[in-house]
């Protein structure tokens, strides 16, 4: 049996993406869990996460660790924000914003069970109606606007310490349909590096997520 530990908490097993599950036995979207030892692993896909996506595409920063405090925009029902829990642990906590209802209502049961999840329904657009959250390790983007960047970057500036790190998905059909996918990419960059954050580490996501880019970039 083949188990690295590509990055805290996260493990490739016989050529599969894993975290560490730290509830036992919950298999929050059906999931067949993998037990070895002590230790009980949830399988991770990367056709349903962009984090999964960009780890298995060989991205060289992950930031997410034990501990953890991450702002995550666009939550949906939490299938990335599980695996986040799982990573930052009992120790971390997540604000998990989502602006459309019916996700939200998959998200409160998740989240109610995870205990480090902090659902909040709100328009990522407007900080302002969530200003009363701590300040945090990592802003988490995965939104559908056309002016996503500019989105995190305004959360940024609002709610990341100092030497925090932005992990931006970049919706490319969002953005700019007539353009290609890496060029879109490669203008979002440039929007980030405009709003002073550096670029660490970026990559296009095909054939996990087509069109999508994801970006490291640090304050």
């Amino acid at each position: 049996m083949d188990i690295t530990e590509k990055f805290p908490g996260v493990f490739l097993i016989n050529g599969r993406l894993h975290t560490l599950n730290h509830i036992p036995s919950f298999a929050p979207f059906g999931e067949q869990l993998f037990k070895r030892k002590s230790k009980e692993f949830r399988p991770w896909d990367p056709n349903r996460s962009k984090a999964a996506a960009a780890i298995m595409k060989g991205i060289k920063y992950f930031p997410i660790e034990k501990g953890s405090k991450i702002l995550y925009l666009g939550a949906a029902h939490g299938y990335t924000p599980s695996h986040l829990s799982n990573i930052i642990g009992p120790e971390g906590v997540m604000y998990a914003i989502e602006f459309s209802d019916r996700p939200f209502q998959e998200l409160l049961p998740l989240s109610e069970k995870l205990k480090n999840i902090v659902p909040i329904l709100a328009d990522a657009r407007k900080p302002e109606l969530y200003d009363w959250i701590e300040e945090v390790d990592i802003v988490y983007v995965d939104i559908a606007d056309p002016q996503q960047t500019e989105v995190a970057i305004r959360n940024c500036n609002k709610f990341l310490k100092d030497c925090g790190y932005l992990m931006l998905t970049v919706k490319t059909q969002s953005i700019d349909i007539t353009k290609q996918p890496k060029e879109v990419v490669r203008e979002e960059m440039e929007k980030v590096t405009d709003g002073l954050l550096s670029i660490i580490d970026w990559n296009m996501l095909d054939p996990f997520e087509a069109k999508h880019g994801f970006i490291v970039a640090k304050k």
